[in-house]
């Protein structure tokens, strides 16, 4: 446990505002609680476990009127404390790891850490509000998580059969030469058992083990992402109308988004978390704007799917790109500002569930 400092405590009579600033760690949680001048009140250690939240929050709001918390991790450590101070009322922002050049001037520890967490929100450097992780957003996470580990095993499962056809028997594989895929799944999955333990047999059962796992693996895909569907239609109903957009891509946009889209505040902060915002890179006499790098890259990537179905199947998007090369800008150019645009029309559609199409 961190070795607490001097407690000022404040009487009812005169409540004090105070930040809260917590180090976020898999078993406990360091927390640290300051004034808005900055000041230190104390540190403590908390387990995390809903007892440990409870007492962490008494134990802050014992100082003086509590409503901001710097919250460090808030989507994997701090996502349990982040959703627990939600419900009591609590602004959680979501705080970045100090960095390097800080560390090395002031050194680290958890109750450090924790401090600068609280300071980071009393400076303004850290501003976004954590994501509440609490409802339908939150569900299409962890379906999505699941559903690319199946898609992941599947595909390696795949691979593995298919070598194991390129070294089997010449008949087996002649029996199995020019299927499909689906029709050389449903083969292998049917084959019977050989007797005895050479390299034929082994080959057979082995083929025929990978085929029930990937006709398994098929079900529970297709599992996922009728579960995915239904949680999109939960909390973005018009989203999957939207042209180009499928149950994956408006998967990522939403998480990336998270329960409570309106912490952002606007779309120009949407395309910046998605990474399609432009950057400014002037210098001098020298004015230009670079490709933002930075970002939720799954959002980018399914940006980027939205925009290639549209440039092949959407009149108005192959419009847009020969009239902007037209004017000078080289293909990948077009195609970004054109993941710009459909950036603004998915945050309208996230944020105004309700709106006019």
């Amino acid at each position: 446990m961190t070795q607490p400092t001097r407690p000022r405590h404040h009487t009812a009579e005169t409540p004090e505002d105070v930040v809260l600033g917590v180090d976020t760690h898999k078993d406990s949680h360091v927390a640290a609680v300051t004034t808005l001048t900055g000041a230190m009140l104390d540190t403590r250690s908390f387990p995390t476990t809903q007892e440990g939240y409870r007492q962490l929050l008494s134990w802050a709001r014992s100082f003086g009127r509590l409503q901001r918390a710097g919250v460090e991790c808030t989507g994997s450590y701090g996502a349990a404390l982040t959703r627990y101070l939600h419900r009591e009322g609590i602004t959680v922002i979501e705080v970045n790891q100090p960095d390097k050049a800080t560390r090395r001037r002031r050194g680290k520890t958890d109750a450090i850490d924790a401090a600068a967490a609280a300071h980071a929100v009393l400076s303004g450097r850290a501003t976004a509000t954590a994501k509440t992780s609490d409802g339908p957003v939150e569900t299409i996470r962890m379906f999505k998580m699941a559903k690319g580990s199946a898609i992941k095993s599947r595909s390696q499962a795949i691979n593995q059969l298919k070598a194991i056809l390129v070294s089997a028997d010449p008949a087996l594989r002649e029996s199995l030469t020019g299927l499909s895929n689906p029709k050389l799944i449903r083969r292998c999955s049917e084959l019977e058992a050989a007797d005895g333990t050479g390299p034929a047999a082994a080959a057979r059962h082995t083929l025929r083990l990978l085929a029930r796992r990937i006709r398994h693996l098929t079900e529970e895909i297709h599992d996922l992402t009728a579960r995915i569907t239904t949680a999109i239609g939960a909390c973005a109903p018009r989203l999957l109308d939207r042209y180009g957009v499928g149950p994956d891509t408006a998967a990522a946009l939403l998480i990336a988004a998270g329960d409570n889209p309106g912490r952002m505040g606007s779309e120009a902060s949407f395309a910046a978390l998605c990474g399609v915002s432009p950057v400014e890179a002037s210098s001098g006499k020298t004015q230009r704007r670079r490709l933002n790098r930075g970002g939720d890259r799954q959002a980018n990537s399914a940006l980027y799917t939205i925009v290639l179905a549209r440039l092949r199947w959407d009149t108005r998007s192959r419009d847009y790109v020969e009239r902007r090369t037209s004017e000078g800008k080289t293909r990948r150019e077009a195609i970004r500002c054109l993941k710009r645009y459909v950036a603004r029309e998915i945050y309208q559609t996230i944020t105004r569930p309700g709106g006019p199409r």
